[in-house]
């Protein structure tokens, strides 16, 4: 559920500054998109989320900008790349 931002808590509001969503937002995004097969999830699924948003990124970095980025940019790119930083530690695991 969205709320204000003044009616955040702190975690919330540097979650906010730091993915430009909280986490719980994020988890659900992620977890309505996995695919479950057999009662459970496919990390692969997550990993081609976080591929998907670093696409995004590089898209939103490649645009035709004369050689500079606006700030609006290059904090929507850090907070997608956190947000990618954070589904691959969060779903993908390990496998060796």
């Amino acid at each position: 559920m969205t709320k204000l931002f003044t009616e955040m808590t702190e975690r919330e509001k540097g979650e906010v500054r730091m993915f430009g969503c909280t986490k719980a937002d994020m988890q659900e995004a992620v977890e309505s998109q996995l695919f479950v097969f057999n009662g459970k999830r496919s990390n692969r699924d997550a990993a081609m989320i976080a591929m998907s948003i670093m696409s995004d990124c590089q898209e939103m970095m490649n645009r035709d900008n004369g050689g500079t980025y606006d700030l609006m940019t290059v904090e929507d790119v850090r907070q997608a790349l956190n947000r990618a930083k954070w589904i691959l530690s969060t779903y993908v695991k390990e496998t060796v």
